[in-house]
Parts: C-alpha cells; structure tokens; sequence
C-alpha cells in the first residue's frame, strides 16, 4: 500500500483539509486496490528503494535531488526502470540524473515570477504527474501541497522519490481525479497545467477548479492553444500530435472568454510558448522505441503535427476568482 494513514494524517493535520481528509483518503484507497497487473514490478521498486538510507530532497535547478554520496546508484537506477517511462521531472538521485521526457524547469520558469509567491500558501496541483511540480511548489514554501493523479503509475513514482527522502516537506500526492474532490473553497492556489485540452467539459473542468479556490485565490492555467478569433477552437477529428484524448484547442481570446463566462476575473496571458525538443525531447528514462514530440510533427514542416494540425502552442494563463 503506497497511502500510509498516518502520512496521509500528517499531512491533513490542517483545519481546512481535516475537512475533506476522511472522503479523499477513501477515494485514494479505492484506486490503490484497483486490479492492475504492474502493481507488483511497481510496489518491487518501492521495497527497493526502503532498502537505501534516506536524505534530503532540494532543489538543483532544474532537478529535484535527493542524495549525493554516489553510494546507491545502481540500486536506485535499477528500481527506478521499474517504473517507467518518466513524464515529468528532472531529477538526481544520489549521482544518477534522470532525464524525464519534460524538462519542467522551463516551465517553472516561465511562470515563477508571475504568480503569487507561494510561501504560506495552500496549494492544489491538478493532473500533477508524478509531483514534481507539487514537490517544486512545497520547496517554494507552500504550506501544502497537494497533488492529485488519476494515472496510478505516476503515485508510484511519486511513492518511489518520497522514499529515498527524509526531509519533512509539505507535500503529498493523491490518485483521485479533480471531480472526486470534496468541493471546498480552501486553497490559496490552485494549478491546471497540461490538464484543460483532455477534458470532454472545458467549462465543467473550470467550474470545479473555481470551487476549490478560497477567497481572492489565484488560478495558473497552462493549456494548448491555436491561432484565431474569439470564438474559434480546434476540435481534432481522431488524434492531435499522437494524442487520443485532445478534445478541443481554443485560440487565446476564446480561452479568456470561458474564463469570464467562469466567473474568472483579472485574467491575465503571462506566457505564449511553442513546444520545443528542448523541452519535450526521448529519453532512456520513458522505455524503449518510447515516441516524443519529434515523432509527433509533421517531419517536412514542424510547425504541424502528423495530422496537419498547428504544432503545440501552449499558453499560461493567471487570473482570480
């Protein structure tokens, strides 16, 4: 079992989350005991890695990093491949560099100093991956972090880097998607990146991030866009840059019309960014003939996709409710 109660009570130790604590633990538990064949390999690496003395987990920009004795590499890298591929990151532990397919301090980057600082701040990482980010946002000070993954690979890897730490840091991740939260206005700052073109009800998906925000909280938005009117949105027929499950791209005026039709206010574009290779590149860390965004363009004209779609444009969006 990855969820430990008493982490999990650590962790909800806090008047507002004790509120929500009992029916996200139950959610939580729930999607641990789903049948899934990889359990095993996944819950191996784990018992792995409890087998190595635990350290400090700090930021080396852009890694997180855990560790720098060079002691366990091999045993750290040999648990690690049991749980690929890698999405998110990147990260060291002891001296082994793992190269996630993302680079997410680019993306750090481009929105740390626009936001509201998040020292002191409670904070919701929706669609979080594998935590790096939420383990970024409580290394920034946030009160709390929490992220929330449905895919329960990425609890794993999270489960897998919280392992190998010793550092009392405020932050956990739950397998539970966005409408499984108890709804309640609680946190100061809530995150959706790489999260709003998946959902089938892009306004029922802003809806729901709106009623977990606390008054005056502050929403960071990271989505795929295209070029075009207010109005205009790109609703793929079949795939989008290999993706089954992109459900519509709006141009940027149309973006910030949902958000108003949301009742979002003070909307502000911080950020425009084409994908690049830089950012989103293969990596021995996401398996074997693993696909990346070089695979997914138009090979005589980057800037489309295979299907001849614009190539990703991705866009941060600040705003409050």
């Amino acid at each position: 079992m990855i969820i430990f109660t008493e982490e999990f009570r650590v962790f909800f130790n806090d008047l507002a989350l004790k509120k929500i604590a009992d029916q996200c633990l139950k959610a939580s538990l729930d999607a641990f005991n789903v049948n899934n064949g990889n359990i095993p390999k996944w819950s191996v690496a784990i018992e792995e890695l409890k087998t190595i003395p635990k350290t400090k987990i700090e930021l080396n920009e852009p890694y997180i990093s855990i560790g720098q004795n060079g002691n366990n590499t091999k045993i750290i890298e040999t648990a690690l491949k049991r749980l690929l591929p890698w999405r998110k990151g990147p990260f060291i532990f002891d001296n082994l560099k793992l190269e996630s397919e993302w680079q997410g301090g680019l993306k750090w980057q481009r929105l740390q100093n626009h936001i509201t600082p998040l020292k002191n701040r409670r904070v919701l990482d929706v669609g979080a991956g594998n935590g790096y980010f939420t383990l970024r946002m409580a290394i920034e000070g946030a009160s709390k972090a929490l992220g929330i993954e449905p895919f329960l690979l990425f609890n794993y890897q999270y489960a897998a880097i919280k392992s190998l730490s010793n550092s009392k840091i405020n932050a956990m991740l739950l397998p539970i998607r966005l409408e499984e939260m108890p709804k309640l206005a609680i946190f100061d700052s809530v995150f959706s990146m790489g999260v709003l073109y998946h959902q089938r009800d892009h306004m029922q998906h802003l809806s729901q991030l709106m009623e977990m925000m606390a008054p005056d909280a502050e929403l960071i938005l990271e989505t795929l866009v295209v070029e075009g009117p207010n109005g205009y949105s790109l609703i793929p027929e079949g795939r989008y840059a290999q993706m089954r499950n992109v459900h519509c791209l709006p141009s940027i005026e149309t973006l910030k019309s949902w958000l108003v039709k949301a009742n979002f206010k003070n909307i502000k574009v911080i950020d425009i960014n084409k994908t690049t290779p830089e950012e989103q590149r293969k990596s021995e860390w996401i398996g074997d003939n693993a696909a990346s965004l070089e695979d997914f363009l138009d090979p005589s004209d980057s800037s489309l996709t295979k299907e001849g779609h614009p190539a990703p444009t991705r866009v941060i969006i600040i705003c409050q409710n």
